[in-house]
């Protein structure tokens, strides 16, 4: 080694948004006259200046480069230690190349925005609007929401409560507005509220907004149903005062004894009444579905029966019949709150990008020789901002049902799931499409190159997939 190389300091710090300057001296040990080239690396390399870039140095002199290192107030300049680095390298010997290495620490910052999407909701008997929180600094934010206004007007549900954000990431809160008094009458009633982010030891950061209450009916059909009362009650007591009086005129009379006068006979062209032993009943024809027990209850025999529910197994199997020997998936999605969705197959998509949120999905194949699947679900005891894996395995044969995920009310939803099918029935591949409204790339399982399955969807608690497809 012809060169010795010293870092002053060789540990420092640094303010996200300042400039620290660290001094590289070295000595040519060698018998030559060499020059020497630096460059910075290591992860603080992009925000480091070195000048000058080159130094020549006679046989036992010595010089020197400073190294300025000033990262940007931003997430990227994450805070912590640092190691970094200067690659020295002398033009005579380039292969006596050296890095002297020096640490800087980056100082943490707090940054948070929040916003509501959108300031302004309206409706009857909830509003439904979303805080998109960033997370500006160069530290994890961990905050808790919660709603409030002026007097206690309305309630809040807000999903999730607590939030867990890296540097430069954000993340969507739900929240459900309920109003404590209906309007069933009369104008639409502005209610301001706030949504805050509180964080330990801080301010809370609060986002105001207005929800706009409606009447379940308008004043003036209030009115005409008072009006109409009115008059129906006017019109009852008119009645009930004023009932004309019927009377009869008619006398009974009373034959007495030894009476001269008979009976007029009946005119001929009136008939006389049959009696009841005259009156025939219905010839017995065959014998009927109620004898039989199938039209019992009524004519209940003539009700239609439920059309069976068309699965994913439902559409393959149809698919399978119009192109035998054709390999085919089929699959659809429960949407909290919706149902399943319609069946599609071969790429088409199941669910609706930037609405609802998928709880289960149903997937089965045509000609790959079975399909496996695994759900990836929403985690709110996670301390490292991932959700778990909801269950194990599930596998179905070719033209077989196979179900991951929940479809109870109060199922986690789904940040993505596993699929794939045999080793030798090709490559499943897939894109999901995110809540925050993203398309993610179009990725495929490599049974070849190690890959037995791929993964639809993220490991994010904050990122839920709202729509998939699927191709094999």
């Amino acid at each position: 080694m012809s060169l010795w190389t010293s870092l002053e300091p060789a540990s420092a710090t640094v303010d996200p948004g300042g400039v620290t300057t660290v001094r590289l001296r070295l000595r040519n040990t060698g018998d030559v006259v060499d020059e020497y080239h630096f460059e910075a690396v290591g992860s603080l390399a992009p925000w480091t200046v070195v000048e000058p870039r080159t130094v020549r140095l006679y046989p036992g002199t010595t010089g020197s480069v400073d190294l300025t290192i000033a990262p940007p107030r931003t997430p990227d300049a994450t805070a912590g230690p640092h190691p970094y680095g200067v690659r020295v390298t002398p033009t005579e010997h380039p292969e006596a190349t050296t890095v002297p290495e020096g640490n800087v620490t980056v100082t943490p910052f707090t940054e948070v925005r929040a916003e509501l999407v959108p300031v302004t909701v309206k409706g009857r008997l909830r509003g439904r609007p979303k805080l998109a929180v960033d997370n500006l600094g160069n530290t994890r934010l961990t905050a808790s929401v919660s709603g409030s206004d002026n007097g206690d007007q309305l309630s809040y549900e807000i999903r999730p409560a607590n939030v867990q954000i890296e540097p430069g990431r954000a993340a969507f809160v739900n929240a459900v507005l309920k109003p404590r008094r209906i309007i069933w009458f009369g104008a639409k009633e502005d209610r301001p509220y706030a949504l805050s982010v509180q964080r330990s030891g801080v301010t809370p950061l609060k986002v105001e907004g207005t929800y706009v209450q409606r009447g379940f009916l308008p004043r003036w059909l209030a009115t005409c149903l008072g009006l109409f009362m009115a008059l129906a009650i006017t019109f009852v007591m008119l009645w009930i005062a004023y009932k004309p009086q019927v009377r009869t005129a008619a006398t009974e009379k009373m034959q007495g004894a030894g009476a001269s006068t008979l009976a007029p006979s009946a005119p001929p062209s009136l008939e006389a009444p049959k009696s009841p032993d005259a009156t025939a009943s219905a010839p017995a024809g065959p014998a009927s579905a109620d004898a039989k027990g199938g039209g019992g209850g009524g004519g209940g025999g003539n009700k239609k029966a439920k059309p069976p529910e068309t699965t994913a197994a439902t559409a393959v199997q149809k698919l399978a019949a119009q192109d035998p020997g054709g390999r085919h998936i089929c699959y659809r999605a429960f949407v909290a709150g919706d149902g399943w969705t319609d069946a599609v197959c071969d790429g088409q998509t199941a669910g609706t990008p930037g609405e609802g949120t998928i709880t289960s999905v149903n997937i089965a194949v045509a000609d790959a020789k079975g399909v496996n699947t695994r759900a990836y679900v929403y985690d709110p005891a996670s301390t490292n901002g991932e959700g778990n894996y909801f269950d194990p395995w599930s596998t179905a044969e070719d033209g077989i049902d196979t179900y991951v995920g929940s479809t109870k009310k109060d199922a986690p939803h789904m940040l993505g799931f596993a699929v794939s099918v045999d080793k030798g029935a090709g490559n499943v591949c897939q894109t999901t499409y995110i809540h925050d409204g993203d398309w993610l790339g179009l990725e495929c399982d490599a049974p070849d190159a190690g890959l037995s399955f791929t993964y639809a969807g993220t490991h994010d608690n904050n990122e839920w997939i709202q729509a998939f497809r699927l191709t094999v």
